[in-house]
């Protein structure tokens, strides 16, 4: 069964995760430590939060009944086929969220191919903080692989969709990613892009006042009002830095966000290092892949980074393994 916790990022902010074992047994009690803090914004709601949350946990672990301090029980000895079986952590689209339909079908696919991590989001969701598309969420996915790292999972993958598929791209090439495998679905190449009509409305969404009340109450999106300072590193400038981590870049030619410029541009950075799937009818992010997509996907995953013997890994540009 699913486990559900809040991660906190480096920055503070907590996170809503969810871990699909897939099939994986283990002692579930470590994953259900009290929350650091609120995953909302209003610290009104405590009483409340920690009503909803104690269900959730009691719920997480199929048919054990809750101890006297309100944890379910143990299921077994954790078992050595969690460090053998890869994990994949999946980062959703704006306004997405751990429990859309779309982004559970993405981890019902992929959940074929080994254990997944997802997780919503700063502002997104029961998460807390405010959205910054794409720039602070980089911490946020890199609180997600770590809790796959800290799971036992020797072998962690990346799949990323829309902004998500930009966040993924600026986190593998940071010099302690510590990912196995990159998949970049229908991400950006660069910044501030408007050159279509879906795009325009998301700059106003975000940036206009009028707009940020839609995405709050429209959306269940909670976007912050400054402007990026410093702007960070576009995803075009950080595909340089990930080699030699395997990297995928998907994306559909008909997507109404971005045009194929993007893919391409993201590939040509690359040096030869990533591959590239134009995908031929595709629309954009999780809801125009398709499940032989997501297939494929899973395939070049194991293929590419999580089926064969565990790879040390290394800081980039160097001959240092991370500790």
């Amino acid at each position: 069964m699913p486990v559900r916790r809040f991660l906190s990022t480096e920055d503070g902010v907590n996170i809503e995760a969810v871990y699909d074992p897939g099939g994986v047994v283990y002692n579930a009690s470590h994953l259900l430590s009290e929350d650091r803090g609120k995953p909302l914004e209003s610290r009104s709601e405590t009483a409340t939060g920690r009503a909803e949350t104690a269900a959730g946990r009691a719920e997480t672990v199929a048919g054990r009944p809750a101890t006297a301090a309100g944890r379910p029980e143990a299921v077994s000895g954790r078992s050595a086929t969690t460090a053998g079986r890869p994990a994949i952590v999946v980062a959703h689209g704006f306004t997405g969220g751990v429990d859309r339909p779309h982004v559970r079908r993405v981890v019902a696919a992929l959940g074929r191919y080994g254990s997944v991590v997802t997780f919503s989001f700063r502002g997104h969701g029961r998460s807390g903080g405010r959205s910054t598309v794409g720039d602070r969420e980089v911490l946020d996915l890199a609180a997600a692989v770590r809790w796959a790292r800290d799971l036992g999972h020797e072998r962690v993958a990346t799949v990323g969709f829309s902004m998500g598929g930009s966040v993924v791209l600026r986190h593998a090439a940071l010099p302690d990613a510590g990912t196995d495998a990159v998949v970049s679905v229908s991400a950006p190449a660069r910044w501030y892009y408007r050159g279509t009509a879906p795009m325009r409305r998301l700059h106003w969404l975000v940036t206009r006042p009028a707009g940020r009340l839609v995405g709050r109450y429209g959306f269940g999106t909670r976007i912050h009002h400054r402007e990026w300072d410093p702007v960070p590193s576009s995803p075009v400038e950080s595909v340089p830095l990930i080699a030699p981590t395997p990297l995928l870049i998907v994306h559909g030619d008909r997507d109404g966000y971005f045009p194929v410029d993007h893919p391409r541009m993201l590939a040509q950075a690359a040096g030869g290092h990533a591959e590239l799937w134009l995908e031929e009818g595709m629309g954009h992010a999780e809801h125009a892949a398709t499940g032989e997509l997501l297939d494929r996907m899973g395939e070049w995953l194991v293929e590419r980074g999580l089926g064969g013997p565990v790879r040390p890994r290394f800081l980039h540009g160097t001959d240092s393994p991370v500790a």
